[in-house]
């Protein structure tokens, strides 16, 4: 997620299923271009470099990703939401020979993106159309307990939608994974993180590892962010995560262990009769 603003008339756009408006633009900020819905920008994608990870809390799933298996061993992959395929590239880049599966409910968007930003060219990057939570079920079966990571990054507008934020929907989730499979959530909250802690305290009821990477002040909660939440049946590898966090460019904080646990405590796991979406941000939260 980032800030909200207007776009040019001329940009490449479309418009999706509810009425809102996804447009590719050049970014202001370290080249490349933006996928921009409904006004805020949901990705940055550098084509001549699928390193480069522009947004904060992508970088932070960027240095999840480096930690899994050996370096440039190919992942099984499976991502929830498009946007401008950001993850997908980031992994084939660093990872050549990774098979992807991606679910995107917008088929508007997929050849939005498909055209203004391709793909590079041999990248085994599946796309399927359709809900996140009822493609999980309609993927191939020889997926289930094999995939190494799989990314949760949905959002309708500003907010995740209520249906992937259960323990019913992250169970759905872990059976895919492989033994050590991570799976990697986008949580975005404000003041107190009430819904973040839910959040991860649902998580943890699934996957027994879990770790909370994000800015200081946000995982205060005292001032709206995106956290990444990563989870796992085993450890996870995060030797060296908190140093490399703590160094930058975007100074973040790993939280892991007991504090967790003092994060959790109090608050109650999501199911499917209780579920809302994740808070709507103010408008002025993106400005930048």
């Amino acid at each position: 997620m980032g800030r909200t603003r207007n776009e040019a008339s001329d940009a490449p756009q479309v418009r999706l299923s509810d009425a809102t408006i996804a447009t590719v633009v050049p970014s202001r900020f370290g080249g490349g271009f933006e996928l921009v819905v409904d006004g805020t920008p949901q990705s940055h994608v550098d084509l001549d470099d699928p390193t480069h990870l522009h947004f904060e809390y992508i970088a932070r799933m960027g240095a999840v990703i480096d930690r899994l298996r050996m370096p440039r061993q190919p992942l099984t992959a499976v991502h929830l939401g498009a946007g401008a395929l950001t993850i997908p590239r980031y992994v084939e880049a660093t990872r050549p020979g990774s098979r992807q599966q991606v679910i995107e409910l917008e088929p508007a968007l997929v050849d939005l993106v498909r055209e203004h930003l391709p793909l590079p060219k041999g990248a085994a990057i599946r796309m399927r159309i359709g809900d996140a939570r009822a493609g999980l079920s309609r993927l191939p079966p020889a997926l289930v307990g094999s995939v190494d990571l799989l990314v949760s990054d949905v959002y309708s507008g500003a907010q995740t939608p209520a249906h992937l934020t259960t323990v019913e929907f992250y169970s759905e989730a872990a059976a895919l994974l492989a033994p050590d499979g991570v799976l990697m959530i986008n949580v975005a909250d404000g003041a107190g993180l009430a819904f973040a802690r839910r959040q991860v305290a649902t998580v943890r009821a699934v996957l027994e590892h879990v770790i909370v990477l994000a800015e200081v002040q946000t995982l205060k909660g005292r001032r709206f962010g995106n956290l990444v939440v990563a989870a796992s049946a085993s450890p996870l590898p995060v030797e060296w995560l908190p140093r490399l966090m703590a160094a930058g460019p975007h100074p973040a904080k790993v939280a892991q262990g007991a504090e967790i646990d003092e994060f959790v405590r109090g608050a109650s796991v999501v199911t499917d009769t209780d579920a809302v979406p994740s808070p709507k941000p103010a408008a002025s939260v993106f400005d930048r």
